[in-house]
């Protein structure tokens, strides 16, 4: 393999920059919805490029997750398990998080966890369905003390009203 058809394997730290570099340009008319579709497709082939496109791309103030254009929408669709496991994952931390932040009356910090778990709902309605459900019921099961990720909801210290509000969250995907 030559070095120009090397997958682009960033960094976490670099995969943000690249995204909200990419972001920008798209919003000012500069990047089309089939490059930005191109280049998200193999930013998102490596955990590190998921995640940093996912931090930047969910909680930023880009309208890209809200009105997600169709090359973007297929190029998550048919990157596979990696972006299914990040979708769900970011699903539900915002969810505990919109929580905590309503516990502690911080309504704009609430409202930006709120807008995450909003984005990451209405990307898990367009992503394959059965990878889908079966992650989303890992989690659903982990909500009630069994599974896989049992470890990953502890290790964030959820609570028993935050896993609650993750299995509504969880449901509610299914309800779209």
């Amino acid at each position: 393999m030559t070095a120009a058809s090397a997958p682009l394997e960033p960094t976490f730290q670099q995969a943000m920059e690249i995204t909200a570099q990419w972001l920008g340009l798209w919003e000012a008319g500069e990047l089309s919805d089939e490059v930005l579709g191109d280049r998200v497709g193999e930013l998102v082939a490596s955990r590190d490029g998921a995640r940093g496109f996912f931090v930047v791309s969910l909680a930023g103030d880009c309208p890209l997750m809200d009105r997600l254009p169709d090359p973007v929408a297929l190029a998550l669709r048919t990157s596979g398990d990696g972006v299914v496991d990040l979708s769900v994952r970011n699903l539900a931390m915002s969810t505990a998080m919109a929580l905590h932040h309503q516990r502690n009356d911080d309504a704009a910090q609430q409202g930006g966890s709120e807008r995450v778990q909003l984005r990451c709902t209405e990307l898990l309605r367009l992503l394959e369905p059965e990878p889908v459900k079966a992650r989303l019921e890992t989690l659903l099961e982990a909500t009630h003390g069994a599974g896989e990720d049992v470890a990953f909801l502890d290790r964030w210290g959820y609570d028993a009203a935050q896993r609650a509000a993750i299995a509504e969250a969880v449901l509610a995907v299914a309800e779209g």
